[in-house]
């Protein structure tokens, strides 16, 4: 048996082929699944609703503590593990990448909320008090349909699980990336987060990804730190340990083969920039994890 981290679909937690969605009460889906209480990754969109519960859970290394009315966002690639104390309550939902896309003019619909962004810190919410009654009744309603013979329950599901993106999305309305005034640079912005996700393994200077986008390294560095608050090299250096940490808790690849999937030039240059930016080696990384 391979020891690296195990990756999950949606057919191979149900067993059925079509699947495109999951939707259970969260006590009864933790009790049938407890091997996703290990550290994994998902294919599909993963939404959890707490409504009562201890203990924490991570998303790509960060850790959280389980509250109440808390409500945590996964989209897919991102490594995640619980720890409960006793039992957690509350509702989740896993969707497929395909179940919006015949439902929706635009396959990157998704991709305009900020919790669907694949940054942990901000992929976690804790739902104010004046709507949390609002959250639970949807999800009453999207467990309820799920029940029914309708005809058209699936797209009456993917109506309900939107309005929960909405009501989150307009919590982030104080958030100054998501209401810059001037909509060219959050797109432009937007455009430069999905260029580093498809080259961060080839491309590592923001000059490289400047050309890409025709704008100058200068322009691309101001608008990250403008919104952002970091520098263009920052948020790739960022992408690029994520992904080392990802390959770094599968026992399979040794460091030199992740060095050279991440296109370092040897296992030395590897290690040196992890340790710069960890504050440990890719070794004393995964000791630890």
């Amino acid at each position: 048996m391979k020891s690296g981290i195990p990756i999950y679909d949606i057919c191979t937690i149900t067993d059925v082929k079509d699947d495109e969605i999951i939707i259970s009460r969260f006590s009864e889906y933790s009790e049938s699944y407890k091997h996703l209480h290990l550290p994994h990754k998902h294919n599909f969109y993963h939404v959890v609703f707490f409504t009562e519960g201890r203990g924490n859970h991570t998303i790509d290394f960060e850790k959280f503590d389980v509250k109440s009315n808390q409500i945590y966002f996964m989209v897919p690639g991102q490594v995640h593990s619980w720890n409960f104390e006793g039992t957690a309550e509350g509702y989740i939902i896993n969707f497929s990448a395909s179940f919006y896309q015949s439902f929706l003019l635009r396959p990157d619909y998704l991709e305009q909320f900020f919790f669907f962004g694949g940054n942990a810190k901000e992929s976690v919410i804790d739902v104010p008090k004046e709507i949390q009654q609002q959250i639970t009744d949807v999800f009453e309603c999207i467990l309820a349909e799920a029940k029914s013979n309708s005809k058209m329950k699936m797209d009456i599901i993917r109506t309900f699980l939107l309005q929960i993106f909405l009501r989150i999305a307009q919590l982030g309305r104080e958030n100054t990336l998501y209401t810059s005034e001037n909509n060219y640079n959050y797109t432009l912005l937007n455009n430069f987060k999905k260029l580093i996700e498809l080259n961060y393994n080839k491309l590592k200077l923001p000059k490289e990804y400047a050309a890409l986008l025709y704008i100058t390294p200068n322009h691309l560095n101001a608008l990250c730190q403008d919104i952002l608050g970091i520098s263009a090299g920052e948020l790739i250096r960022n992408r690029i340990i994520l992904e080392a940490k990802r390959l770094l808790i599968n026992m399979d690849l040794s460091i030199s083969e992740i060095a050279y999937r991440l296109n370092f030039s040897d296992n030395s240059y590897f290690t040196k920039f992890f340790k710069k930016h960890v504050d440990i080696t890719p070794e004393e990384f995964r000791k630890k994890n």
